[in-house]
């Protein structure tokens, strides 16, 4: 069944589609998942490298542990040091803590990170908490742990949060109080040593930022830490980006789904060029089951039908001519010979055989009509079921009614064969093949039929000398006689058995010629589908290509 073209380009734009927008989807999903770790990671490491250093500075012992416990408190989360050894990391990890990153693992089922950086010296020590939630307190304790470190530093802070900005992913700037862009309430909670939040609100995670601000111990400057950005799951570079790839991806399968019915048409488009340019033989090159494909098959097959009229009306032409300038000859000679006879007997004997010429000529014509009737297109059949002995016995008492002196004979017919063709037809190849059959045959033509499969046959056979297989494909040519005893003495055109061929051919069958069995003459066996119905549902099988 031919491919809908519809379905073929349709069903695969939508299949392109789906696939792009899944694996758009899996792409967004992977990017982001990579993005949320670099955020999350880059918003850690600022805080916890501050930890680590504030570890750095503490005895080991108690006084360590009271500074964890403490920062912990601030943090709202617990704070422990742990050796590398039972943590599970991996080269990544450790290079990553090595260059003073922090480590962020986390466990969305139960909703909480574990969060790891290095401590600052020869001992491999690593700081590790588990944290459940960000808030307000968090965001606080970052400052009080960069204003302990920037304590540590009188009269260098802005070269020490010059050095500590690149373990931040937001800007980190100290400031005059009255620059920091803060409210009157905002203002009095510096002046009374709070740390301070900045919200700011957008039109989507992309423009809302939190900053916070903490007061110096000299009280006229600030030190800011933000604009914090929320994690945008959208960005427009992400989306720009994906956009474009999608539609590339959609842009290049639709050409490979387009593209090879463009080339179809093209290659039709070129062989309809060829043969407007004369070039008859052109076909378009074409495969596949698509409607595309199937007008280049019926395009090749009306090519081959057109080509095959042409010759054929070429042919036929010098054939006719041919064969019209030996009566018309004699049609001249008769009446040149009755104007120069004044005999009422010869006169008589004149006009019989002129009225004979005339009644060839008519033959000679018909033949030529049905030929080209059956030649240059479908004719109109009418298919009916037939008793193929009836049709047999038919012709077989027609063709004694010539009283030739032959033994005419039917066999292998039964009654109740029945076969399906177009009566008048099958009844002009009967006749053909028999008038054939008795014109050569010594004493004995042989008529049979019945049913082989799906296929019905009828064969006619006689004892003369037969066809040598040599001239066994010529003689269906039009006008085609063989240079023995079949020639113009023993009647006919040439055109029987063209005309046999193209009625096989209508039929969806077939016309062989080969020698008799039995007789040793010549055996013409016409073979045709039992159900036409069947086969102008299914179309014309192998065998009627003639």
């Amino acid at each position: 069944m031919p491919s809908s073209i519809f379905i073929r380009i349709y069903g695969g734009l939508l299949l392109i589609i789906t696939v792009v927008a899944l694996s758009a989807y899996a792409f967004i999903e992977e990017v982001n998942a990579q993005r949320a770790d670099s955020y999350r990671e880059g918003m850690a490491t600022g805080v916890f490298r501050l930890i680590a250093l504030g570890v750095s500075r503490q005895e080991e012992g108690s006084a360590r542990d009271n500074w964890l416990i403490e920062a912990g408190r601030l943090l709202d989360a617990p704070l422990t040091v742990v050796e590398a050894a039972g943590q599970g990391f991996d080269q990544d990890d450790l290079q990553l803590l090595a260059q003073g990153r922090a480590v962020v693992r986390l466990f969305e089922d139960q909703n909480y990170a574990d969060i790891y950086t290095r401590v600052p010296g020869a001992r491999e020590l690593y700081i590790k908490t588990r944290m459940s939630k960000v808030g307000e307190q968090q965001a606080k304790a970052m400052a009080v742990f960069f204003l302990e470190e920037l304590e540590q530093y009188p009269g260098r802070e802005e070269r020490r949060l010059q050095e500590m900005q690149r373990f931040f992913s937001y800007p980190v700037t100290l400031m005059p109080l009255d620059k920091a862009g803060l409210d009157r309430d905002q203002h009095a909670r510096i002046r009374r040593n709070e740390v301070v939040l900045v919200l700011k609100e957008g039109s989507g995670r992309r423009n809302s930022s939190v900053k916070v601000v903490a007061p110096l111990p000299s009280g006229d400057r600030v030190l800011v830490m933000g604009p914090m950005y929320l994690f945008d799951w959208m960005p427009v570079q992400l989306v720009i980006m994906v956009g474009i790839a999608a539609l590339a991806m959609i842009t290049i399968a639709a050409y490979f789904i387009i593209h090879p019915l463009e080339r179809q048409l093209k290659k039709m488009e070129m062989a309809v060029r060829r043969i407007r340019g004369g070039d008859l033989s052109a076909r378009a090159q074409v495969q596949g089951s698509d409607e595309v494909s199937q007008l280049a098959h019926a395009f090749n097959g009306m090519a081959e039908h057109i080509q095959r009229l042409i010759d054929s009306q070429r042919e036929m032409t010098r054939a006719v001519s041919h064969e019209l300038r030996t009566p018309v000859a004699r049609l001249r000679f008769g009446m040149e010979m009755l104007a120069d006879t004044d005999d009422v007997e010869q006169r008589h004997d004149q006009l019989q055989l002129l009225d004979q010429d005339v009644e060839q000529l008519n033959q000679l014509i018909d033949e030529i009509l049905t030929y080209a009737k059956l030649e240059q297109g479908t004719p109109s059949l009418k298919f009916e079921t037939i008793a193929l002995a009836g049709l047999l016995q038919r012709v077989s008492q027609e063709t004694q009614a010539l009283n030739t002196g032959h033994v005419i004979e039917v066999v292998q017919a039964g009654s109740e064969v029945r076969v399906e063709a177009e009566m008048r037809y099958l009844h002009r190849v009967l006749q053909n093949l028999a008038g054939n059959a008795v014109r050569y045959a010594r004493s004995r033509v042989c008529l049979r039929g019945g049913i082989d499969g799906n296929w019905a046959w009828a064969s006619v056979e006689d004892d003369g000398p037969g066809i040598p297989e040599k001239d066994r494909e010529r003689i269906f040519e039009p006008f085609s006689r063989l240079d023995d005893s079949r020639t113009r003495a023993s009647g006919g055109y040439g055109l029987g058995l063209s005309i046999v061929q193209r009625i096989a051919f209508w039929h969806g069958g077939s016309v062989m010629v080969d020698q008799s069995p039995e007789l040793k003459g010549a055996r013409f066996t016409f073979r045709w589908p039992v159900r036409q119905s069947t086969r102008h549902a299914k179309g014309r099988t192998g065998d009627n290509t003639l």
